[in-house]
C-alpha cells in the first residue's frame, strides 16, 4: 500500500471533505516557520546594518517590523480552515467570481518570484560554502548543478503535494534552527552587542534607515498571506480561530531566529570585512568571516532551507494554475507546468540576463500590490462575521455562473475599487535605491512609506464603499453584518443569482 506522504495529492481548489482534512494549527506553524527559517530571512535580517542602523536599532526595526506584519497575516489563515480551499478561490467572496483571478495572478507571481530567489540564495550559499570546505569550484557549472539539483528535488516534493511537504518542512523547522543556533558558539567570542554603525539617532537619517528596515522586516510575514489557505484548507472547520491565528503569529516570532543571526552576522561582517557590505553582499561577507568548521552547517542551512522555503512557493503556483484552468490542469500537472517553466526562468534570469537583483526588486512591488489585497480580505471576513457560502465559492472552478458571490457578472466593484487605486498609489510611494523609486517616492524624504500607505488606504477606501454602497443582505449570513459598517448594510435585499 502507498504510504500516504508519497502519495500524489489529488485535490485542487475544490472544497475538501470535512472528513479528509485532519490537519492541526502545529502543522500550518510548522510549513510557515520552514518556508521563512532560510538564508533569504537572513539577508533581510543584514539590512539594518546595510542601511548604518547600530545593533540595537537593527533589533527594534526587526522586532517591530515582524510583529506588524504577524498582526496583519495572522487572519489570512482562518480562510482556508473555514472554506476548505486556497485564499485566492476565497477571495472571490470579496472580489466576486471572477475577480478572485487577481488573488490567483498575485499569487502566482509571488511564488515565481521567491522560489527564484530561494533557488539562486541557497545555491550561492551552497557552492560558496562547498569551495572554502572542499575547494570546489565557483563557476556557472557548479552554481547550474546547484540550482538544478534544488528546483528538481523542490519540484518532486511539489508534485506529490501536501503531505510530503508537510514531512520535509517537519525535518526543516528543526535542522535549521539548530544550525542557526551553532552561529552562537563560531561568533559569539567576536560579537559586539555595541556595534554602533554609522547613522545615529541624532542624525536626519536615522529614521528613514530604521523605517526601511522595519518595513522590510514586515514585508516577510506579508509575503505569505497569499498562500496560508494552500495548507490551511487540510485544517476541519471547526477548530479554533484563536488556534490558527496563535500558530501563524508563533510561526512568525520563530523567524526572529534567522532575522538575528542574519543581523548579528552582518554586524561582524561590517567590522572584519567591510567591502562586503559596501558591495551589498552579506553571503559572501558571510562565509568570510565563518570559521572552517561553520562552512559545513552554511551548506546544510542552505539545502535545508532552499528546499523549504522553495516548496511552500512552488506549492502554490500548482494551485493557481489548476484554479484559473481546472478543465485543462490538475493541481499535479499545473504543479510540473509551472515548475518546469520556472526552472527554465531560474537559469535564463541568472545567466543569460543577470535577473536576480530585478526579481529582488519585483517581489518587493508584487507585495506591496498584494497587501491591500489582504487588507480587503481579512476587513471582509470581520463584516461577513467569518460566514462564507463555501459552495458558491466553486462557481468559477465548476464552470458555472450566478451564486451568492456573482454580484455584477462575477465582479464585485468594492473589493476592486479599494484594491485598484490603493495598489497604484502604493507603488508610487515605493523607494528603494538604486533599483525602483516611484514618481511619489521622494515624498516622506526618503523613507519607503509605500506598505502603511497601500495598507491605510485599502482599509479606509474599502470600509466606505461597504457602508456607502451595502453588499446583498444575503452574504452575510444569519446572524447579519458586522455593526461597523452602520444599519445600511442589510438595506440591499437582492436575491443571489441562480448558479447555472
Amino acid at each position: 500500500m502507498t504510504h500516504p506522504k508519497t502519495r500524489i495529492e489529488t485535490f485542487g481548489v475544490e472544497q475538501i471533505p470535512d472528513h479528509q482534512r485532519d490537519a492541526t494549527p502545529t502543522d500550518l506553524f510548522r510549513l510557515i516557520f520552514g518556508g521563512a527559517n532560510t538564508f533569504a530571512t537572513a539577508v533581510l535580517g543584514s539590512f539594518p546594518v546595510l542601511f548604518g542602523l547600530s545593533f540595537q536599532a537593527g533589533v527594534w526595526s526587526i522586532v517591530l517590523g515582524v510583529a506588524l506584519g504577524a498582526l496583519i497575516l495572522a487572519p489570512m489563515g482562518l480562510f482556508g480552515a473555514l472554506n476548505g480551499t486556497n485564499n485566492a478561490v476565497s477571495s472571490g467572496a470579496h472580489f466576486g467570481i471572477h475577480g478572485r483571478i487577481i488573488g490567483s495572478f498575485l499569487s502566482l507571481l509571488t511564488a515565481v518570484a521567491f522560489f527564484s530567489l530561494s533557488v539562486w540564495s541557497s545555491g550561492d550559499a551552497l557552492v560558496g560554502g562547498a569551495k572554502r570546505l572542499v575547494g570546489l569550484p565557483e563557476d556557472n557549472l557548479t552554481l547550474g548543478l546547484a540550482y538544478g539539483l534544488f528546483a528538481v528535488l523542490v519540484l518532486v516534493v511539489c508534485i506529490y503535494g501536501f503531505r510530503f511537504m508537510l514531512w520535509v518542512n517537519k525535518i526543516a523547522v528543526w535542522a535549521s534552527s539548530l544550525l542557526f543556533l551553532l552561529g552562537i558558539f563560531a561568533f559569539a567570542g567576536t560579537f559586539d552587542a555595541d556595534f554602533a554603525g554609522s547613522v545615529s539617532l541624532e542624525q536626519p537619517g536615522f529614521w528613514a534607515a530604521f523605517i526601511g528596515a522595519a518595513i522590510l522586516a514586515m514585508s516577510n510575514p506579508v509575503s505569505f498571506g497569499a498562500f496560508l489557505g494552500d495548507w490551511s484548507r487540510y485544517i476541519p472547520r471547526q477548530t479554533s480561530k484563536a488556534r490558527i491565528m496563535l500558530a501563524v503569529l508563533a510561526a512568525q516570532a520563530g523567524t526572529l531566529i534567522p532575522f538575528l543571526f542574519g543581523l548579528c552576522t552582518a554586524t561582524l561582517v561590517a567590522s572584519q570585512a567591510p567591502q562586503y557590505i559596501e558591495a551589498n553582499n552579506y553571503v559572501g561577507g558571510l562565509l568570510a568571516i565563518s570559521p572552517t568548521w561553520f562552512f559545513l552547517p552554511v551548506c546544510l542551512i542552505a539545502v535545508i532551507g532552499g528546499m523549504s522555503t522553495g516548496t511552500t512557493a512552488l506549492y502554490g503556483t500548482g494551485l493557481d494554475m489548476s484554479s484559473m484552468f481546472p478543465r485543462l490542469l490538475s493541481r499535479a500537472g499545473a504543479t510540473l507546468l509551472i515548475g518546469v517553466a520556472a526552472i527554465a526562468f531560474i537559469f535564463i534570469g541568472r545567466f543569460a540576463f543577470n535577473l536576480v537583483q530585478s526579481v529582488s526588486t519585483f517581489a518587493v512591488l508584487i507585495i506591496t500590490c498584494t497587501s491591500p489585497w489582504m487588507v480587503i480580505m481579512i476587513l471582509g471576513l470581520i463584516a461577513r462575521r467569518g460566514f462564507y457560502h463555501a459552495d458558491d465559492l466553486q462557481v468559477f472552478t465548476r464552470g458555472q455562473r450566478g451564486g451568492h458571490y456573482w454580484f455584477q457578472h462575477g465582479w464585485n466593484w468594492r473589493g476592486l475599487g479599494a484594491w485598484i487605486p490603493s495598489a497604484a498609489i502604493g507603488l508610487c510611494f515605493v523607494n528603494l535605491p538604486g533599483q525602483f523609486v516611484g514618481p511619489l517616492g521622494e515624498l516622506a524624504g526618503g523613507i519607503d512609506i509605500s506598505l502603511p500607505i497601500t495598507l491605510g488606504l485599502a482599509a479606509l477606501l474599502y470600509l466606505t464603499l461597504l457602508r456607502s454602497f451595502p453588499e446583498p443582505a444575503s452574504v452575510y449570513g444569519p446572524r447579519g453584518a458586522h455593526p461597523m459598517l452602520g444599519r445600511k448594510a442589510g438595506s440591499n435585499t437582492a436575491a443571489p443569482s441562480a448558479i447555472v
